[in-house]
């Protein structure tokens, strides 16, 4: 048995198939079927049950999950442990953020950190921001950045970024010739929502008392994807003024703020109070904590 076996094993575990776990380990289907079965051989028990195309975990599989999770860990801690020895930061920073974060938040930062750290190599766990938080609190990264509030009094917040929300609408849309909008103006037209997530949450609330004219034409995971769809015409949006700069500059969209509504995005960098970081992790936080808040504000958030 190998790390790279247990890698493969965890891989097709979390995503239930052997040729997207290949795609994630860079190995053909037939490699990855290969290691299976040299581990199975080794705890001579079938690890997973499969079904056509649905691979689930066996009842030994589950065993040997929670095992491979603690061998994996320990030796990425053995790994940061060795790389802490020196004076520069070295080794690996693993840290969580969702696909927005990732796409216009944490960019610069990452190519500034790079920068002065080169010898870091940078993993990034990318989910939604409640993943993040339970991933950082279960020790299987070392930051996250997720949406604020946070409330957990085992994790400590930096905040990093704060937004105002706008509403995002192609050029050539009604709208757009005004210079702001009402939210009962907004709930006239076809809206395109974030399918989950924290903001899904605030338009849900503030839409609620136009409920029964309220027409949703797309729920869509994806910031990317939304952005899309308002500049074809689909429909628009509320989001972070930050997240559609590139479409505002291309003449493509516009922004207008909302008459009455303080609404904003916040970020916070996460971390766990009682946990001793690497020195990865440590010069991250230096980092962040000497840059200023983007977009900071006085007005409070709704």
């Amino acid at each position: 048995m190998d790390f790279d076996q247990l890698l493969t094993f965890l891989e097709v575990a979390k995503l239930g198939n052997f040729s997207r776990a290949g795609e994630k380990v860079y190995r053909s289907q037939s490699a990855v079927s290969a290691q299976i079965r040299q581990l199975e051989q080794e705890y001579g028990e079938r690890l997973f049950d499969r079904s056509g195309k649905i691979v689930r975990l066996s009842p030994a599989g589950e065993v040997l999950l929670e095992y491979a999770q603690r061998m994996v860990a320990l030796r990425n801690e053995s790994l940061r442990a060795v790389a802490d020895q020196g004076e520069t930061p070295r080794g690996v920073l693993s840290i969580g953020a969702n696909e927005a974060t990732c796409l216009y938040v944490l960019p610069d930062i990452f190519t500034e950190y790079c920068q002065q750290f080169p010898q870091v190599q940078i993993t990034v766990y990318r989910n939604f921001s409640r993943k993040i938080l339970q991933a950082v609190e279960d020790g299987v990264i070392d930051l996250g950045i997720a949406t604020l509030p946070v409330k957990s009094p085992s994790l400590k917040v930096h905040p990093i970024f704060r937004d105002r929300l706008e509403l995002m609408v192609p050029v050539r849309h009604p709208l757009a010739a005004k210079e702001s909008v009402t939210i009962e103006e907004i709930a006239e037209y076809p809206q395109i929502f974030p399918k989950t997530g924290y903001t899904r949450q605030q338009l849900d609330k503030l839409f609620r008392p136009y409920n029964s004219k309220l027409r949703v034409a797309m729920e869509i995971p994806s910031v990317g994807l939304i952005k899309s769809f308002v500049v074809s015409g689909v429909g628009v949006t509320l989001l972070s003024s930050t997240f559609a700069q590139d479409e505002v500059r291309a003449g493509k969209a516009k922004m207008l703020p909302i008459a009455g509504v303080d609404m904003w995005r916040e970020l916070g960098l996460i971390y766990r109070n009682d946990r001793t970081l690497p020195r990865s992790a440590t010069a991250f936080i230096d980092l962040m904590r000497h840059r200023p808040v983007a977009k900071k504000s006085k007005s409070h958030r709704m």
